[in-house]
């Protein structure tokens, strides 16, 4: 790589080393707007509150209302939409005060795979 092209990449450092990207950095699947009715548990303190997602993906959705949780706090969420509920261990990752919080997903079973599936499915017909 030419060094104009090392000090041009974000991921570059001054000295021109690479420092590399999380995986928390970027999101690694696509992102549809969505809106769902969401039931959080936190499961550390075992505190409820409710919101809306915005937008998901089969890595996590965000959700809007509600109390957010700090970063880092395990929460089962409970998704509907359409009469079809997602139960998913997941875990919080951004907040952002007055909208809600990112949660990432740390665990889909199958069943909960192919509903998110199947809403996708129907998010990419329109």
């Amino acid at each position: 790589m030419p060094d104009d092209a090392k000090k041009a990449d974000p991921r570059s450092n001054r000295a021109g080393h690479s420092v590399g990207w999380g995986i928390r950095d970027r999101r690694y699947a696509i992102r549809y707007p969505f809106d769902a009715e969401v039931q959080v548990l936190d499961l550390e303190t075992g505190s409820r509150t409710s919101g809306t997602t915005t937008d998901i993906s089969f890595g996590g959705c965000f959700v809007r209302g509600g109390r957010p949780l700090a970063p880092g706090t395990r929460v089962r969420l409970w998704l509907t939409k359409n009469k079809k509920t997602v139960e998913v261990l997941a875990r919080v990752r951004t907040v952002k005060p007055g909208l809600g919080m990112g949660v990432e997903f740390v665990d889909l079973d199958p069943a909960a795979y192919a509903i998110l599936q199947g809403w996708f499915d129907a998010l990419r017909a329109r």
